[in-house]
């Protein structure tokens, strides 16, 4: 596959050849981005009261990226926003994003809902906690990865579940996104779950969107060796979408994980599962086209890679076969031809879970002994408010603490603000 070079999602840089270089894939080096690049640093925690503030108004009515940010730059911050008079705030909004009458009766009312002091101490612990939340990532979290902020239109939130030592391999994007129909052929369907069972072979986590077809048998390729996947879901946790999908939705949260920007309760719709697609070439290194027409959703992750730099290879099919026409055109535009598994883990080399576990990543043994009080005052489980007793610190401190560690894969959260180690 030619070099292949590291690319900033949402940028375009090549290293070592011209960009028509890049394009053209040729295979024969493996990736830097993906064989060499180091996991990077983590950048300072949002301070508490702003990502709160973020929450709050993340979950307001008729409020997306673009408002957030307008908000922030008409008042210098969102608690200030909060405080403004209706026809300011009126002003702000229609003046640059159109918010119309009606939205903003909406946004008012739940304005008065929550009341002008939402974060004061009046509101009570268990109210701010709401906010606090649990396996959820905002703007500025210091897991998040960056190549999401990166986006055009960045997640306001992102809920997860499942195994939080991912998140390293998916903030320096080294892990592989696996696409198609929801109606693959059996070639087409035996080549992902193929593709997916070589790579978690090789210690690469599988990103796919868990619909029918190609995503499960991605998924399942990768479930088979052992590996770790990642689904990128359209619908809130909590949804399964397909219904039979239940029992595969469940594994892949808990042997890998499982992503959302929806929040939970929200209304599922047709245009969040194109939506998510965007999230998972974001979140990979490399993308694989297997199978898919014309009219797929898959197509738009195969332009978000192209468009951005990022690697990707594309299953050849018969030329007359319909559900294979799509992923064919990507073949006369450049895009390299993925033949076996085993040219596209050559191509690779070794994943970052390869012949490694997970809590023995660069930093998890600095990690255990910096919170080595926390683990101690752990012991075989504990709730956040004994932590909190424990160690005389606030809940969002340890609430952040404890985030950590289950990003390492140190720790486990149970129902009802429970911790245990893992």
């Amino acid at each position: 596959m030619g070099e292949l070079v590291e690319v900033a999602f949402g940028q375009r840089r090549a290293e070592g050849c011209a960009p028509v270089c890049a394009r053209a894939r040729c295979p024969a080096a493996p990736s830097p981005a993906l064989e060499t690049a180091s996991l990077p640093p983590r950048p300072e925690p949002l301070p508490e009261q702003q990502r709160l503030w973020w929450r709050i108004w993340s979950a307001a009515p008729g409020i997306g990226w673009q408002r957030l940010k307008e908000l922030e730059q008409a008042f210098g911050s969102l608690d200030r926003a909060w405080q403004a008079s209706p026809e300011t705030l009126g002003r702000a909004l229609a003046r640059s994003t159109r918010l119309g009458p009606r939205g903003l009766e909406a946004l008012l009312a739940y304005r008065s809902a929550l009341g002008p002091a939402p974060l004061s101490d009046a509101a009570g612990t268990a109210h701010r906690q709401r906010w606090r939340g649990q396996r959820v990532l905002v703007h500025g979290d210091a897991s998040l990865p960056t190549s999401l902020g990166e986006l055009e239109r960045p997640p306001l939130e992102l809920h997860w579940q499942g195994r939080g030592s991912l998140w390293p391999c998916l903030r320096a994007r080294r892990a592989v996104a696996v696409v198609g129909t929801r109606r693959p052929s059996r070639q087409g369907e035996s080549m992902a779950r193929a593709i997916g069972r070589a790579l978690a072979e090789a210690g690469w986590p599988v990103v796919s969107g868990l619909a029918e077809g190609v995503d499960a048998a991605a998924h399942r390729g990768c479930l088979e060796a052992g590996g770790r996947p990642v689904g990128v879901l359209g619908t809130p946790l909590e949804r399964v979408y397909p219904r039979h999908h239940e029992a595969l939705q469940e594994q892949v949260g808990s042997e890998g994980l499982l992503l959302s920007e929806q929040a939970p309760g929200t209304a599922v719709r047709a245009g969040h599962f194109a939506a998510r697609n965007r999230l998972q070439v974001a979140l990979a290194g490399a993308v694989v086209l297997v199978e898919c027409p014309h009219d797929s959703g898959a197509l738009h992750s195969a332009q978000l890679a192209w468009d951005t730099g990022t690697p990707l290879w594309v299953v050849p099919a018969d030329v007359g076969r319909f559900s294979a026409a799509g992923s064919n055109s990507w073949l006369a535009q450049g895009a390299s031809a993925l033949l076996d598994p085993a040219d596209l883990i050559r191509s690779l080399g070794p994943g970052p879970l390869h012949a490694a576990g997970e809590a023995s990543q660069p930093g998890g043994q600095r990690l255990i002994e910096r919170e080595a009080a926390l683990l101690a005052a752990l012991g075989a489980g504990a709730s956040l408010d004994q932590l909190c007793q424990r160690l005389r610190q606030e809940p969002g401190r340890i609430s952040e603490r404890l985030l950590q560690l289950e990003m390492a894969g140190l720790v486990c959260s149970q129902p009802g603000l429970w911790w245990q180690p893992r």
